[in-house]
């Protein structure tokens, strides 16, 4: 018996839609807290050049402690990622008082690919096509159309998890 129910939410940090979805990734933090485990899971699109790259930076982020607070910072910055690419990456490290030169060298010595990578397989092989995309109990809902009732989606999934735990 598992305390916490697991929310995957496939994302992409140059993706203005997983910009939008943050605000119900927010909502359902505040509903479950501890409750709810949202794992960040990574599905750079190739039509965005830097979406890799900051992927393996938001794996940096987490070795240091700030993986969601990262994430949300980069996420806020699409539009300067795709226009200044990975000096962003390393700017908002800097901001949230990371250690940006530790930033710098994972982007240059690849130390987090295999993380990003073995996401994308992951993505691929259970119908990802797009982000976000969220994946509860084995279901995939698609956000990358619409957000659209998705958030009550993964709530009444989550409520009817937590109450047979319970």
């Amino acid at each position: 018996m598992t305390d916490s129910v697991i929310l995957d939410v496939w994302c992409e940090l140059q993706c203005p839609d997983c910009h939008s979805a943050l605000d119900d990734v927010r909502a359902l933090r505040a509903r479950y807290g501890d409750r709810l485990d949202i794992r960040l899971r990574h599905f750079p699109l190739e039509k965005n050049k830097h979406a890799f790259a900051a992927a393996q930076a938001a794996e940096e982020a987490v070795e240091q402690g700030q993986g969601w607070p990262y994430v949300e910072a980069v996420l806020a910055r699409t539009a300067d990622l795709a226009k200044a690419g990975e000096s962003v990456l390393v700017d908002v490290a800097r901001e949230l008082g990371l250690d940006a030169e530790e930033f710098d060298t994972a982007l240059i010595d690849g130390r987090h690919i295999l993380i990003v990578d073995a996401d994308q397989a992951e993505g691929k092989a259970i119908g990802v096509t797009g982000t976000p995309t969220y994946v509860i109990d084995g279901q995939r809902l698609d956000g990358g159309k619409s957000q659209e009732g998705l958030r009550g989606r993964i709530e009444e999934i989550a409520d009817r998890l937590l109450a047979a735990e319970g």
